[in-house]
């Protein structure tokens, strides 16, 4: 038996994890680019910007743009197609056929996310919205994606349900979480959505099907353009977002039909493009985990699943990154809490009550419990396992924010809190007395513990 191999593995495992330990916090994130600078102000003109990054896409085109133009002319709009070094014609035929298409010209095919910059630093519009050129839209899209913006606070992105052409296994739903059911697995995965299911918070928006906050956008100086030739550039940017206290949500009634990887699988092998996600994960777990803690869990759970895959190659690329150095910024929101809440242990249930009186926030162990009168009520609630509420409970409740009872403390908590930010209850009715110990996560709300439970 050959030892060698596995003894390269072993050291470079070892060198990765002592790497990861030593992490230095003065990595400077952001190199040059051609996006948006950070912090730059952005017109608020309303409106949404639709940005197409296109290599070579001409015929994807044809089928996409026609379902964009219909659904942007209730919009003040405009779409931008960035040529990304085709050779099909593309920009001819857009300029003969559709002549109101705004074109960026690179006669070099660039990364998703140089592509994306260059729409994103000449969009006008108060909203972008990025778009695949393998991606089909249905009716209402936007406007579903837009209603969003106006139901929550603060929101950053909006993202589509994914659908794949019948026959096709769904690899994405646009419910993205982390989570690791085994060490083997890829700690990011898509959730299937509940029936009913709606505006859930989520770890970041698919970078092919988002509508996205210009003005944060431009804020957060637009896509991260470390990550080489696409792969993991939307996870970095919702997760820079939500460290600033932006979420991001899944919007049922925006959906798509993805074609997948009609681009990409063109240029890149099955086995190129793992190896590009693997890569550029690691990449985002230096660049952008801020808590020393968080990030040696996170770094351990990633080398030991490459230790375990033989990756030898990958573990000596992990090491050289974390020696680079991880972000100094001290996050705004926790990201522990972020996790909990994108963790797949939280659903949220748009109810059927307009708002309209004073928000009264309930705090219970079961969906069995009398909602107090003269108030809108958000309920909050453990259950056994995530499913769609009970429609009476739907009924009376402005919304309901359920969290698999097996799921650890962190995610209620989590789950609390950001509905305490959404909402800003003028009460918080909290079952007493197991549950007493979430009053401080209500605050600034006026606390009343009592046993209002029902059988």
């Amino acid at each position: 038996m050959n030892l060698q191999p596995r003894i390269q593995l072993a050291c470079w495992y070892a060198a990765a994890r002592v790497a990861g330990f030593l992490r230095p916090r003065w990595h400077s994130r952001r190199g040059p680019q051609s996006g948006p600078p950070a912090g730059e102000p952005h017109p608020a003109e309303a409106g949404i910007s639709a940005v197409i990054p296109s290599r070579n896409g001409k015929l994807l085109l044809e089928a996409q743009l026609p379902g964009i133009a219909r659904e942007l002319e209730s919009f003040a709009a405009e779409i931008i197609v960035v040529d990304n070094g085709s050779g099909d014609g593309t920009a001819a035929w857009l300029r003969a056929t559709w002549p109101q298409v705004r074109i960026e010209i690179s006669n070099q095919p660039l990364s998703f996310a140089r592509a994306v910059n260059r729409g994103i630093v000449c969009a006008r519009y108060s909203h972008v919205c990025l778009l695949n050129n393998d991606m089909l839209i249905e009716p209402g899209f936007f406007g579903a994606l837009v209603g969003a913006f106006k139901r929550v606070p603060g929101l950053f992105c909006a993202t589509a349900q994914i659908r794949f052409p019948k026959g096709v296994r769904r690899e994405e739903t646009g419910k993205t979480v982390m989570a690791q059911s085994h060490p083997e697995d890829f700690p990011i995965r898509c959730d299937e959505p509940l029936p009913g299911e709606d505006l859930s918070y989520v770890l970041y928006g698919s970078g092919g099907c988002s509508l996205y906050d210009a003005a944060r956008l431009h804020a957060l100086g637009g896509v991260d353009q470390a990550y080489e030739p696409a792969y993991v550039e939307d996870l970095d940017l919702g997760y820079r977002a939500w460290q600033r206290g932006w979420p991001s949500v899944y919007v049922a009634g925006a959906v798509v039909e993805h074609r997948h990887r009609a681009t990409t699988s063109r240029y890149y092998t099955d086995q190129q493009l793992e190896r590009i996600l693997e890569i550029n994960y690691l990449k985002f777990l230096v660049r952008a985990v801020a808590g020393g803690k968080l990030f040696r869990k996170l770094w351990r759970q990633a080398t030991l699943r490459l230790r375990t895959s033989a990756r030898t190659a990958l573990l000596k690329a992990a090491t050289r990154m974390a020696l680079g150095g991880g972000p100094p910024d001290v996050p705004e929101y926790p990201e522990e809490q972020i996790l909990a809440l994108t963790s797949g242990a939280v659903a949220v249930f748009p109810g059927r009550i307009v708002p309209g009186r004073p928000c009264a926030l309930v705090v219970s162990q079961s969906l069995a419990t009398a909602l107090p009168a003269g108030f809108d009520p958000v309920l909050v609630a453990f259950t056994e396992r995530l499913a769609t509420p009970p429609p009476e409970v739907l009924a009376a409740c402005v919304e309901v924010v359920l969290v698999a009872h097996d799921a650890a403390s962190p995610a209620f908590r989590a789950a609390l809190r950001q509905t305490v930010r959404k909402w800003r209850p003028a009460v918080a009715h909290i079952e007493a007395p197991r549950m007493a110990r979430y009053a401080a996560d209500c605050a600034p709300a006026r606390v009343i513990l009592s046993e209002f439970r029902v059988s």
